[in-house]
């Protein structure tokens, strides 16, 4: 017998996006797997006037269900925070919290500013990662083989292993210029890596995934084919992985790990967890 999972609206507030918020909120409430949390994004609420619009949706929500709506908020503006969290709401002001943690820290205070953390004032870590995104989506997928001295990571693998979330991740959150390259049947017949790849081993790492949840992706994509076969998945995958051990290349599974932990794991293995974008 299935239990009902329990409603609870949840309000994610900020000045700027909202992704701050959001992020830390879905890492939050996924340890309350009893609860359907109904998310209810409110961006760019930057006047007095927009937070006590917020302030009265949220009464409106806490009345309507009959219960207190999760308020996670980034708001910078201590005046806006301080209208919304006068709400009928439990309000988890993760900006303030920290602010005046690191300001007694530091000794003095902070700049308080709207929209500061994604301001033009990081253009340099902005362009890297605009430009780590655009080598990324020129790297796709073995499409393009110029510039590969460029990269930070080449991700090698069979097809539909991850190879592209993950590069485009590490792209957009740490501006790594991560390439991926396909490990194909042919590869495996002859016995090497792709001459492409040779002159950048040491910037390899590997991707691999169940063959049964292999089976299962590609199948979404050509059902019923001898590229999505359960036998022919076994085969792939058992040849990569043959392959990468023999090669040296550092690899991990992906099919029980989400994007932000394979990524972690690569900026790990190779050394660009030194990488900051603050």
């Amino acid at each position: 017998m299935t239990s009902t999972l329990i409603k609870r609206t949840v309000f994610i507030v900020s000045d700027s996006t909202g992704i701050t918020a959001e992020t830390f909120g879905h890492s939050v409430l996924s340890q309350f797997e009893q609860f359907n949390f109904e998310a209810v994004r409110m961006p760019f609420i930057d006047t007095i006037e927009k937070a006590q619009d917020v302030a009265e949706r949220i009464n409106r929500c806490a009345e309507e269900k009959n219960a207190k709506p999760l308020v996670f908020s980034t708001l910078v503006d201590p005046k806006m925070a301080k209208i919304v969290g006068a709400a009928n709401c439990t309000f988890l002001d993760l900006f303030g919290s920290f602010l005046r943690h690191i300001e007694r820290a530091l000794g003095v205070k902070s700049s308080r500013s709207v929209g500061r953390s994604h301001s033009n004032g990081l253009s340099k870590q902005y362009n890297n990662r605009i430009e780590a995104i655009n080598f990324t989506l020129a790297h796709d997928d073995g499409q393009y083989v110029q510039g590969l001295e460029q990269a930070d990571v080449i991700l090698v693998g069979v097809s539909r292993c991850g190879k592209t979330p993950t590069s485009l991740y590490l792209a957009m959150q740490y501006a790594v210029k991560a390439a991926n390259y396909p490990l194909i049947p042919e590869d495996f017949e002859r016995g090497t890596l792709p001459a492409t790849l040779a002159p950048y081993r040491h910037k390899l790492f590997g991707l691999s995934i169940q063959p049964e949840r292999l089976s299962e992706v590609r199948n979404e994509r050509r059902p019923d084919s001898k590229y999505a076969s359960l036998q022919q998945c076994i085969n792939e995958v058992a040849d990569a992985e043959r392959m990468m051990r023999m090669e040296a290349i550092p690899w991990l599974s992906t099919t029980s790990r989400s994007i932000e932990e394979i990524s972690s794991k690569i900026l790990e293995e190779i050394g660009l967890n030194r990488r900051l974008l603050y």
